[in-house]
């Protein structure tokens, strides 16, 4: 799975990317919102590709974003233990959508990639083309 965000502003408008490859088989998800912003259409990309999935199975998650892949990988569980709280106590911003995103990562064995935007991945190039194109 290939995801990627992009937001005309920040807030402003934004749309969200997803690539899903499987063997032969290669899917193409996009959404756009009005009012929004850049970290929670990288979310929504990630969120809305694994809500797709109709049973558990093992994912590769390549992303650009580093707000996406540390926080799931690296702050959830702080941020959990303090009740939604920042280390510095300041209330978690797009819990939402990081507890929409936990749940969504169920029931599936998840392998995170960070990839380097705009440097010719295919599968990366491809969300980022969705998520602009996306963007109302």
């Amino acid at each position: 799975m290939y995801t990627d965000g992009a937001c005309s502003g920040n807030p402003g408008p934004g749309g969200w990317g997803t690539v899903m490859i499987a063997g032969k088989h290669r899917k193409e998800l996009s959404g756009g919102e009005r009012e929004t912003t850049n970290n929670r259409m990288e979310m929504m990309a990630v969120i809305r590709g694994m809500e797709a999935l109709k049973r558990g199975c093992s994912v590769d998650i390549h992303t650009d974003s580093t707000y996406v892949m540390k926080g799931i990988t690296e702050w959830l569980d702080g941020w959990k233990a303090r009740g939604w709280r920042t280390a510095s106590k300041q209330p978690v911003k797009n819990v939402d959508l990081w507890q929409r995103l936990e749940k969504s990562l169920d029931r599936h064995e998840v392998n995170w990639f960070w990839v380097k935007g705009h440097s010719g991945i295919p599968g990366n190039e491809r969300a980022d083309e969705l998520a602009r194109k996306a963007i109302p």
